[in-house]
Parts: structure tokens; sequence; C-alpha cells
């Protein structure tokens, strides 16, 4: 449903709105609502709301290890001395590298792919990091990778075509994945920190869950 200028009462009013839409999950009444309540508070709320947005785009890029979010070239993880450098969890976002932080249970490094294989999508291979992953691979420093991907049927896809390109690069490499003691179907984004905790250590390795 699209809304009139002379509706709101306010190009600006309706600028805003718009803008606020193109947010993911706020419709138009949603983005009212905030519009308005940005409306009530002080200038300096909605100009510091406004700074923190500018900058956020401006000033936080993506680690050209391991493609997590980062404010300087390679992010604190992948820096950080305190990392097992031998050992990388595969996840598909961001929202998962934060997940598995919380549980505090995994010390060693991340990758993320910036997705999964999903051909319904038309994301294909080449449009995720798995590349990128085969050259960390292919410096020997890894001795471990974790497949970190959600109990999906895009998840055990991707996982599959990534063991495939690891053991061609290097075939005594350890593939490994979390226990499934999440529901099949879920992400690992909404599970619990227990749950996902225990997955991490419990993890069992990749090639036995399938018959080559």
């Amino acid at each position: 449903m699209t809304t009139s200028t002379d509706e709101f009462q306010s190009p600006l009013l309706e600028k805003a709105v718009t803008e606020l839409s193109r947010l993911p999950g706020i419709g138009r009444r949603t983005a009212l609502r905030l519009a308005l309540h940005l409306l009530r508070r002080e200038l300096d709320d909605a100009e510091a709301l406004g700074n923190a947005i500018v900058a956020l785009r401006r000033d936080i890029r993506y680690c050209s290890v391991c493609h997590n979010i980062s404010e300087t070239d390679i992010c604190p993880i992948c820096a950080s001395p305190a990392r097992d450098r031998s050992v990388v969890c595969v996840v598909e976002s961001v929202r998962d590298v934060m997940s598995i932080e919380r549980t505090g249970q995994f010390r060693g490094l991340y990758h993320v792919l910036g997705g999964v294989i999903s051909p319904m999508d038309g994301i294909t291979p080449d449009q995720l990091e798995i590349d990128s992953l085969v050259d960390r691979i292919a410096s020997g420093e890894v001795k471990e990778i974790i497949l970190g991907l959600s109990a999906t049927m895009e998840g055990d896809t991707t996982c599959f075509y990534i063991y495939r390109k690891v053991a061609g690069v290097n075939p005594d490499i350890k593939v490994s994945q979390l226990a499934r003691g999440m529901a099949v179907g879920n992400d690992l984004e909404y599970t619990d920190e227990i749950t996902l905790g225990r997955s991490i250590m419990q993890r069992t390795l990749f090639s036995d869950s399938f018959t080559l």
C-alpha cells in the first residue's frame, strides 16, 4: 500500500518513512511509528542515531582473512595471539560468529562464507568465500576445519562441497562438524548458547555423516 504526501502532511516525514521502510522487517506502518518517535526525542538523540549509522557504514569493513566485520584490515579475533590458529570454524554469516563467541567454548579462528549454496536462490559456490578458505588451508597452518553451518539442506550441501574441495587440497586435514544437538532445520543464530557450546565441544568427523 502506498501512502501519499498529503496523508503524511510533510514531505520530510514521508522521506524518513520511505528510508526506514527499506530496512528488513520494517513495513511502512512500523517506519511511521519510528519516525514519529524520533520527532518526540531531543535533536541530539536523532543526531546521535544518524551519526552512528553513518560511522557504521563508513568505518566498518570486512576482515581480509576471515571476512568477519572489523574496524581494521584484520579483525581482533584473527589478530589475537591467544587464539588457536590451527582450528578454523566455517560459518555462514557474521551473526553466527557472534553466536559462537557468546558460548565461550571456542578459541580458534573463523571463516565467514557470506551465505550457503542455494541454486533455488541463485547462490552458487563462486559467490561465497570458499576459494579464500581453500587458500587458507593450502598455507598449511590450519589442521582442522569445523563446519559450523546450519542443519538445513542448503547448509549440508555447502558442507559437502567444502569437504570435497578441502580434501583435494589437503587430504590429511581434519574436517569436523557441529554435533547434531541442534534441531534439523534450525539456524545457528537461533540456537541457545548451551546447546551450541555443547555442539562445538562434541563435534564429530564430517566423513562419519555420509558414505562416499
